[in-house]
């Protein structure tokens, strides 16, 4: 006979099947992945795929007036962008998953989010959220304002029509494990200036207005806009793009560190095209930067910064 707590300790059929699924998705994944090596390779022998990849070789020409290697203020835009995105989708995750909040907020002054009744509360994690959202907002405005005054943005914006026939050479060159080359300091490869386009200029305007549509400024008595725009059709696009902005992330450093990482570190973080060890080191800066402001994003701390904007309360 079992004793009561040998019982109460046995953990749950549920959640040992939840594991073992788990466990069988990095084989998996391994052998996708060798799958689609060996099929990318297969493809690179044809005369078809061989005469395909001539022709497009995997990069479309920039405007002759385009803008070579990378200003200071971009390097500062890169690191404030990264800094906070990682915040970002750390509060948002656990907006979502945290069942009970730590603390709740209430602002001083109503605003925008004055309602009926009593005043508005929202979490901790969500007033941390929004803060953050409303910093990496103001970023992405000076971003947007100097990409396009100084011509940036012709590195970032397709403008002939073979970026998508050499962006797909460049997916199967990656694919091949027979890389493009790489020259980051003059222009981007089409694989890389589509994902670059799709984060700048559609996921990260989609993560806004469906964030804004879910927050407390949005009009809650807007009815006919309200039913053009529900809240249901934000929450199901705003965490997919959260996802994407995860993938991108994790793709983004490995390829930075598989193809040339001290030069791709000087293009990004030292202003530089070069193998000297600069951009490495302001690299490692922004890292302990972005560990201490993780290891700092807990309640212990964040309930004294929240004070100062309105008055926050434990659960």
């Amino acid at each position: 006979m079992q004793s009561p707590t040998s019982t109460a300790t046995k953990p749950p059929a549920r959640a040992k099947n939840r594991w073992a699924k788990l466990v069988w998705i990095v084989p998996a994944a391994l052998v996708l992945l060798v799958a689609l090596v060996l099929a990318a390779r297969w493809l690179r022998e044809l005369p078809s795929v061989q005469s395909f990849l001539t022709d497009y070789p995997g990069e479309s020409h920039l405007p002759a007036t385009a803008p070579v290697g990378f200003p200071a203020w971009l390097a500062w835009q890169h690191f404030m962008n990264s800094f906070l995105i990682l915040l970002i989708i750390r509060s948002g995750w656990l907006v979502r998953t945290r069942s009970k909040a730590p603390a709740q907020w209430t602002r001083k002054n109503q605003g925008l989010i004055k309602t009926k009744g009593s005043p508005v509360k929202i979490s901790l994690d969500l007033w941390f959220h929004l803060s953050l959202d409303a910093l990496w907002v103001l970023n992405g405005i000076i971003f947007f304002i100097l990409i396009f005054a100084t011509g940036q943005w012709m590195r970032l914006v397709p403008t002939s029509w073979d970026v998508f026939p050499n962006a797909l050479s460049a997916a199967l060159q990656y694919a091949s494990l027979d890389w493009p080359v790489e020259n980051g300091w003059v222009s981007y490869n089409s694989l890389q200036l589509l994902a670059y386009f799709t984060t700048v200029f559609i996921a990260a305007p989609l993560a806004l207005v469906t964030g804004l549509r879910m927050s407390g400024a949005w009009p809650k008595n807007a009815e006919k806009l309200n039913k053009l725009y529900p809240i249901e059709a934000a929450r199901a696009i705003h965490l997919p793009v959260m996802l994407y902005f995860v993938a991108f992330i994790l793709v983004h450093v490995t390829l930075v560190m598989a193809t040339g990482a001290l030069r791709n570190l000087n293009h990004m973080y030292g202003v530089q095209d070069g193998d000297s060890w600069v951009g490495f080191w302001f690299f490692a800066g922004s890292l302990v930067t972005m560990v201490l402001a993780w290891t700092l994003a807990r309640p212990l701390f964040l309930r004294p910064v929240a004070s100062l904007t309105g008055s926050v309360t434990k659960n």
